[in-house]
Parts: structure tokens; C-alpha cells; sequence
């Protein structure tokens, strides 16, 4: 039985048209992550199209990191390790040496409008509210992140009222479980900047001291941009390595 959502596209060639129906299936939540998506075969019957149509669609999407398949037990909703990402640049260790994610606490939440960049970023109109959260990530009493994030007011409505020491340090799990946003991928930029007096305070180093910024926006499974993010280190901390072969 064909179960197109409607406004789909039929000038895209069918496995993109698949794609992008697929993407829309996991944004919605009808497709829990902890579970497999339907079958190819499945598929082939659910949307009327050949399996090699289907086997494209999902190929692409397991190529951009939003699936993966495992063996014997079907294709599933990939969810990427955002801190990973983060402290593969920021290599923070406890006093034994040990890589450690850091604690987190939200110091501010408040709702603005977003400077120009911010609202291009997140795809939003100028005159649409966001909900910013300042966030200081630290190990062991040291503060070694300062952070700003932006989330679209609307989308994120429930966080307005939740108690702020209900923020655990994943924030992106919790994006999903209050408000039912699903992170699946990010684009990330490096900048070099000198630390004005707030965000040396917040750190500990002096201010004009080297920062590394790491911008980040954060999409949902349908490409849609659900948070942008400033992250702010001290440069002596920054390690930054590649492998080539």
C-alpha cells in the first residue's frame, strides 16, 4: 500500500523522494531509535517501489552517518557521540591522567531575540524568539568550557519551565526526552579569539589570553537546524590531530 506523506516532491528521483520520506519518519518519532527501521521488503511494500530503490535510499543515509546497519539485526537510527566530537579537540584529563567528559551546570536561561547570524544559523526570522542557555562545563572544580547555545523558542518550549539543575551534562537526549528533538548530525567551525573579561573570569585565564571557539549547529534527522551552539576553551588546552594515509 503507497503511504506517501504528502508534499512529496515528484520532481526528486524516487530513492531520494525515499530519503528524504524516511528522514521525515525518524524526525516525527515514529521510528524510535532503540528499534529498527522497517524492512527493505518492507519498505517496498509500505511506499510501492522496486528494492533497489529502497536499498539506495537507505545506502545514502547510512553513508551520511544517520544510519547503520547491524548485522542480523536490521538498520538502525545512528546516534553520533557530539562530546566525542568536542574533546577530541579539548583533551581534558582528571589528576591521574585520565580522559574525562566534563560536568556541566547551566548558569542562565532567557529568551531574546537572535542577532542576525544566530537566526540565519538556525533558519529562523529575526523577529522569532530563541531560548538561550549559558552553560560553564567543568573537571574536578576547574572550568574548562564556556558555552552558549541557542534553541528555537517554539520548538523547545518545555525548557522554559524546567528547573535548571534538571540540565544533565547530555544535553541532546534531553533536548529529546522533554521536548521530542532529535539531534542526528552537526556542523562544526574553528575560530581562534582572545577572551574578553567575562569569558576569561569564567575560564580562569587572563583576559586577551588565545580561546578556541568551536561553532556548532545542530541539525534534526530532516536537516532541520534545532541548535547553535558557541563553545569557548582556553587555547592551551586545544590538541587538534588528524591521521593521514
Amino acid at each position: 500500500m503507497n503511504q506517501w506523506k504528502q508534499g512529496s516532491d515528484a520532481r526528486l528521483p524516487l530513492y531520494q523522494r525515499l530519503r528524504e520520506e524516511i528522514m521525515d519518519r525518524i524526525a516525527s518519532g515514529e521510528w524510535p531509535p532503540d528499534k529498527p527501521i522497517p524492512t527493505e521488503a518492507a519498505l517496498t511494500q509500505r511506499y510501492d517501489v522496486a528494492v533497489g530503490t529502497v536499498r539506495k535510499a537507505i545506502d545514502t543515509l547510512v553513508h551520511d552517518g544517520l544510519l547503520e546497519r547491524s548485522q542480523g539485526r536490521g538498520t538502525f537510527i545512528r546516534r553520533p557521540d557530539f562530546d566525542a566530537s568536542l574533546f577530541r579537540f579539548f583533551r581534558q584529563v582528571d589528576a591521574a591522567g585520565h580522559a574525562r567528559v566534563p560536568d556541566s551546570r547551566i548558569l542562565a536561561r532567557t529568551l531574546e531575540q537572535p542577532a542576525e547570524p544566530i537566526a540565519r544559523a538556525l533558519a529562523l526570522p529575526v523577529e522569532e524568539q530563541t531560548l538561550k542557555l549559558d552553560r560553564l562545563r567543568t573537571l574536578e572544580d576547574g572550568s574548562v568550557l564556556k558555552e552558549e547555545i541557542w534553541l528555537p523558542a517554539t520548538r523547545f518550549a518545555p525548557l522554559k519551565e524546567i528547573e535548571l539543575e534538571r540540565f544533565g551534562t547530555l544535553l541532546y537526549p534531553f533536548y529529546e526526552s522533554q521536548c521530542g528533538q532529535r539531534v542526528g548530525s552537526a556542523r562544526e567551525t574553528l575560530t581562534v579569539e582572545t577572551a574578553d573579561q567575562e569569558t576569561a573570569q569564567a575560564l580562569g585565564i587572563a583576559t586577551g589570553d588565545p580561546v578556541v571557539v568551536i561553532e556548532r549547529v545542530a541539525l534534526g534527522y530532516d536537516r532541520t537546524p534545532l541548535e547553535y551552539r558557541r563553545s569557548r576553551g582556553p587555547a592551551a588546552t586545544f590538541r587538534y590531530q588528524v591521521e593521514i594515509s
